[in-house]
Order: structure tokens, then C-alpha cells, then sequence
């Protein structure tokens, strides 16, 4: 996989932990909201694992933030 690639998961992990802590929100209260658990919003956050699209969509509303500001 080129290296661009695991750097923009690396950055939309941060987005997500970002967008997650401004909501006030643990890594548990989040997977409960989505519907995973604290350990793949944990991989999600630290780019090890790729959310879905639908998975990002779910963050998205979660966390009371665009999709576009995820991933842009």
C-alpha cells in the first residue's frame, strides 16, 4: 500500500478523535452510538482499521459533524 495512503487513514483517525472529544464523547460512547465497539473506534482513531462508509456516515452524525470534515 503507498505510503499516502496510511498517512490519510492516520489523518482521518485524528478527525474522527478530534470530532469525538469536542462532542464530550468516550471511545465506549461513540462504539455504542455506531454500533462497535471501543476497540474499533480505537483502530479507527489510529488508522490500524478503515471505517466503512457507512461506519464514517454514523461517526459523522454522532459527533454532530459533516462527513466532509472527516475526510477533506
Amino acid at each position: 500500500m503507498p505510503d499516502w495512503v496510511l498517512t490519510r487513514r492516520r489523518q482521518i483517525g485524528e478527525r474522527i478523535r478530534i470530532a469525538r472529544r469536542d462532542a464530550q464523547l468516550s471511545q465506549a460512547e461513540l462504539g455504542e452510538r455506531v454500533g462497535r465497539d471501543h476497540k474499533t473506534i480505537h483502530r479507527y482513531e489510529t488508522g490500524k482499521s478503515v471505517p466503512s462508509l457507512a461506519d464514517l456516515l454514523l461517526i459523522a452524525e454522532a459527533v454532530g459533524v459533516r462527513l466532509s470534515t472527516l475526510v477533506d
